[in-house]
């Protein structure tokens, strides 16, 4: 594996393959070349993104980019085949498109080669960077790490993809894949955040031990932390936040307001923190959303404030 160069943030291109809302051609790539002015040189995108549309648009923006100059991970695991639908319907897994393609589980060596090879032409690329495992204890965690993941060595040895990782918001599955395979990264989702750490028990030592860098996303935890001030309508978790769960991101807010810092300045610095990480994916789906992650990632946060959320027992030590 060739050394990869992340910077502090990186680019998540859920959002202009049309997640929860449908955005034009030109916001797309306008919001990755907002991304590519701020100095992020990574993209992530998947098949399971817009079935297909965010690795189309992402590869369009990038084609007069440099290629030794960026780097892009996609996804394995979930073929896009053809879908009969004659009422034009649209997706049923958050994606404004058209659910004229489904997802199918294969995890054999056929379906991981041919996954990256349309992504490849999807995206215009010889190559990614990194190819991921997406999710794989969402339909067998086993099959994954045994039939999968050596698929995706040969891919490896072969020059398609210069690394290979898993990505999960299973903190626990992340161990297991870590322990049992030659990975070289995870793509942690929402598991280590300001709000919740489940992954600095076992997933982090277990990373540092075996040199394998951890690609954090999900940070915001669905939103939960996207906002200086909680509202009673809030998310966590893709679903409306317990009462518990809001009581606390707003004791979070509170003792960030008193060192002068916004709650998703402190989030966005917060999950880079630990040796183990090695860069922080956040999604936008308009350039004014791009250039504000950026401005947070480059906010000076005291070291002050790191140690009263410990102390208050906010975060642990």
């Amino acid at each position: 594996m060739r050394a990869l160069s992340f910077g502090p943030l990186g680019f998540g291109a859920a959002g202009i393959g049309n997640l929860y809302r449908a955005v034009d051609d030109a916001t797309a790539q306008a919001t990755v070349e907002a991304a590519w002015a701020g100095g992020i040189r990574y993209f992530d995108t998947a098949p399971h993104y817009g079935l297909g549309l965010s690795e189309r648009r992402l590869g369009a923006a990038l084609k007069d980019k440099p290629r030794g100059e960026f780097l892009v991970s996609t996804k394995a695991g979930r073929l896009l085949v053809p879908a009969d639908n004659p009422s034009r319907s649209l997706d049923n897994e958050g994606f404004d498109v058209p659910a004229d393609l489904r997802r199918v589980w294969d995890p054999t060596e056929a379906g991981i080669r041919r996954s990256l090879e349309e992504s490849l032409d999807r995206l215009g690329l010889d190559y990614v960077d990194i190819l991921y495992l997406h999710d794989p204890d969402v339909y067998d965690l086993e099959a994954g790490i045994t039939l999968a993941l050596p698929a995706m060595e040969k891919l490896r040895a072969e020059g398609l993809a210069r690394a290979i990782g898993v990505g999960s918001n299973s903190s626990d599955a992340l161990v297991e894949c870590v322990r049992r395979s030659g990975l070289d990264l995870v793509m942690l989702a929402g598991r280590y955040t300001l709000l919740e750490q489940p992954a600095q028990e076992h997933l982090l030592p277990a990373c540092v031990e075996r040199g394998v860098g951890v690609v954090n996303v999900g940070v915001y935890n669905s939103g939960l932390l996207a906002r200086p001030a909680i509202g009673d309508d809030a998310h966590y978790n893709y679903a409306p936040a317990p009462l518990e769960v809001l009581d606390h991101a707003r004791r979070l807010a509170a003792c960030c307001t008193e060192f002068g810092v916004e709650l998703p300045t402190a989030a966005l610095q917060f999950s880079q923190r630990h040796p183990a990480v090695r860069t922080v994916v956040v999604g936008a789906s308009n350039p004014s959303q791009m250039e504000q992650n950026i401005a947070r990632m480059r906010q000076p946060v005291p070291d002050e404030l790191w140690a009263e959320l410990r102390r208050r027992a906010l975060v642990p030590a």
